[in-house]
């Protein structure tokens, strides 16, 4: 079992189990069976069933590996559209309860998941997975080289400790912050307000968030605010981490 611990540019320590060889090699395993049975059922239903398969046979060589790679092109992007639509699972990943991140604690990006998908050619497709395997078990932080070279790694979920349970927040990248005022917070404060948020959201205890609410005001020190307690306080949030990203 490696650990893997993440210092966010808050400063803010997390820890974070790494995905295991197995898990990892399972997970690989499910999206190939899904890969496998995509292929087998789209030759099926539309070279068979429809019979395009003579018509492709009619064409020259090019044509035809053209028409076959268009059919074909969702198993070659399988991973990198997965990773992207699922925030860094594919389904044999989600199964597993395995994920994708940043070791920097940022939700890994889009060119993120391009960078471990191309290294796939040489990590996945050479040598049977090998490089992939060695570079998992040497690495330190068990990163097959699209991670070294992505800055990603691979978690499991199934420890209570994840990226919800730090300070950061998404943001958009046309994010507009409300209170400039919440620089007063620290990071300890912001940590206690969202460990707060979260459990009283899940539970609807809108008493407490009725008091968290007044207490953020009260040290922020906002004195003009229109939204409900729960998006108030989300704000507070995202705006927190907008300017403690950009200092």
């Amino acid at each position: 079992m490696v650990e893997l611990q993440i210092n966010t540019t808050q400063n803010v320590n997390i820890n974070f189990i790494a995905a295991s060889v197995g898990e990892r090699i399972l997970a690989f395993i499910i999206d190939l069976i899904i890969k496998v049975a995509y292929a087998v059922v789209t030759y099926q239903i539309m070279f068979k069933l429809f019979q395009i398969d003579e018509m492709v046979m009619e064409m020259d060589q090019w044509s035809q590996m053209a028409v076959y790679g268009i059919f074909f092109l969702p198993i070659v992007f399988y991973s990198l559209v997965f990773e992207t639509w699922l925030d860094g699972q594919t389904p044999g990943k989600r199964i597993m309860k395995i994920k994708v991140v940043k070791i920097d604690g940022y939700q890994a990006s889009l060119a993120d998941y391009m960078i471990r998908w191309f290294f796939r050619i040489i990590d996945l497709n050479m040598f049977s997975g090998v490089v992939a395997l060695i570079a998992i078990v040497t690495s330190k932080k068990s990163q097959r080289l699209g991670d070294m070279t992505a800055g990603t790694s691979v978690i499991t979920l199934k420890n209570k400790i994840n990226i919800n349970h730090t300070i950061l927040e998404e943001l958009d990248d046309d994010y507009v912050p409300t209170y400039p005022n919440v620089i007063k917070l620290s990071d300890n404060d912001a940590r206690i307000i969202k460990e707060t948020f979260i459990k009283a959201k899940a539970s609807r205890d809108y008493e407490t968030l009725v008091k968290l609410r007044k207490k953020v005001v009260e040290v922020v020190g906002i004195k003009d605010y229109n939204d409900h307690d729960i998006k108030f306080i989300d704000v507070i949030l995202k705006d927190y981490n907008y300017y403690t990203q950009s200092m």
